[in-house]
C-alpha cells in the first residue's frame, strides 16, 4: 500500500496497485462527533474525481464525503452497517468506506502527503 494522501475535504486514499482504498481523516471523524449512519455509493457505481461520493451522519451533523479520485466502487467497508462508530474508532484503517478500481487516467496529483496535510488542518483552524 502507499503512503496516505490527503484533500483538503478531508478524505484519505491509499492505493494498492490499481485499487484506492477512500475514508475520511481523523480531523474530520473527530470533527464529525459520533457518527451514528454511513450511506454507502453502490458497488459498480463509476465516480468522477471530487464527485459525491457517501454521507457521513453524526450527533452533530451530515457531511457528504467526495471521491478523491475517478474510478469504480469495487466494494464498500460492510462493516460499517452494522457498527458505523468504527469510524470514530479508527478512521485511517478500519472505518474505511470504499475500494474503487482506478480510472487510467485517474491522477492523484492534486492530493496533499500526510504532512501538508496536517499542516493544512493546523492553518485552517
Amino acid at each position: 500500500m502507499s503512503e496516505k494522501q490527503y484533500t483538503k475535504q478531508h478524505e484519505w486514499l491509499s492505493v494498492d496497485g490499481d485499487v484506492g482504498t477512500v475514508g475520511i481523516s481523523e480531523h474530520a471523524q473527530d470533527q464529525l462527533g459520533d457518527v451514528v449512519y454511513v450511506e454507502l455509493p453502490a458497488v459498480g457505481k463509476t465516480l468522477e474525481a471530487n464527485a459525491e461520493m457517501a454521507v457521513v451522519e453524526s450527533n452533530k451533523a451530515a457531511s457528504d464525503v467526495y471521491a478523491p479520485v475517478a474510478g469504480e466502487v469495487i466494494e464498500v467497508n460492510p462493516q460499517l452497517e452494522e457498527r458505523p462508530e468504527l469510524i470514530n474508532e479508527s478512521a485511517e484503517d478500519k472505518g474505511w468506506l470504499v475500494k474503487l478500481r482506478l480510472n487510467a487516467d485517474a491522477s492523484a496529483d492534486s492530493l496533499m502527503s500526510a504532512a501538508d496535510y496536517q499542516n493544512f488542518v493546523k492553518n485552517e483552524s
